[in-house]
């Protein structure tokens, strides 16, 4: 159950938790399209900081050009009201999440001056696949679903009703006695989890899928991506297959729920020995000493409360 906590931030002001409520017809309830963003805090050494959070305000905003919500407030009253709400609840560290969504007005599938809203939420909200994932490993098995089609939906995007997908994904593999899950494109190559980006990592290569296909933008994939490079590991942006997830020597999931979240096997197949590579381990250390302020290094991606 999600742990409540004192405040969320709609429309301008804060609003008690129970109070932050919509009405049954609210457009987006009935027809998914909103757009949101997921945001962690963390405490650290020198107090608690946002993670990366120009980096997810922006997105936010462009999830909603792509999708033709105009955000009713500038970036940087959502960046400040992002701020205030945390310290509102006082959350030490967590989850947070924005909301842009129509609200109650008109129903119907074309709305010409639609009622755009905007909330706020922050809650405590520990590892999201499992403090025993993030040290050993997760089971994955590849959908039977498929990822969007990159002309099927604007899939850079941030859109409500695109996790329908991710939720379909996830039940099957949640049933089927796995972890999470891998979806595969319409071509049949490796995109991402139903809430993640994927890595793999083969004869000390690091490679991931490439923006080019179906994939969101992942703020903690390009996080990882500019750390392994200043560290000299070798990355490649590329399509890969099935078989070459199977044969990997390491391989992990990274979000800001998932965080670094290593892979030990895949549709019953383990990966290399079984445990967290050493890849895979340099860089999930490198990850939680950022976001926790116990190195120098990018300093800029911390915003402090």
């Amino acid at each position: 159950m999600i742990q409540e906590t004192a405040f969320i931030w709609m429309d301008g002001k804060l609003v008690a938790w129970k109070d932050a409520t919509v009405h049954v017809l609210t457009h987006s309830l009935h027809y998914g399209l909103g757009v949101f963003e997921g945001i962690r805090c963390y405490k650290g050494s020198s107090g608690t900081a946002v993670f990366r959070l120009d980096e997810h305000t922006d997105r936010l905003f462009r999830s909603a050009k792509a999708v033709q919500l105009p955000v009713p407030f500038s970036f940087k009253e959502v960046k400040e009201a992002i701020l205030e709400t945390v310290r509102a609840n006082a959350l030490e560290e967590g989850y947070i999440r924005p909301l842009v969504f129509i609200g109650y007005g008109e129903m119907g599938l074309y709305i010409k001056e639609p009622n755009i809203q905007l909330s706020i939420a922050v809650w405590p909200w520990g590892t999201y696949l499992g403090e025993e994932g993030i040290k050993r490993g997760i089971r994955v098995s590849v959908s039977s679903f498929a990822r969007h089609h990159v002309n099927t939906c604007l899939t850079r995007a941030k859109v409500s009703g695109y996790y329908v997908n991710s939720q379909l994904a996830k039940r099957e593999a949640k049933d089927a006695g796995f972890d999470e899950a891998v979806l595969l494109d319409t071509d049949g190559f490796v995109t991402e989890g139903p809430g993640e980006n994927i890595f793999i990592v083969r004869k000390g290569v690091l490679k991931t899928t490439p923006m080019s296909s179906s994939i969101l933008e992942g703020i903690t994939r390009d996080t990882l991506l500019q750390l392994a490079r200043e560290q000299n590991i070798e990355t490649v942006e590329e399509r890969f297959t099935r078989d070459d997830l199977y044969l990997a020597d390491e391989a992990f999931f990274t979000g800001t729920a998932a965080e670094v979240t290593p892979i030990r096997e895949v549709d019953g197949r383990q990966i290399g020995e079984g445990k967290p590579g050493p890849i895979t381990q340099q860089l999930q250390k490198s990850f939680f000493d950022i976001v926790r302020g116990k190195e120098d290094a990018h300093r800029d991606w911390l915003t402090f409360i």
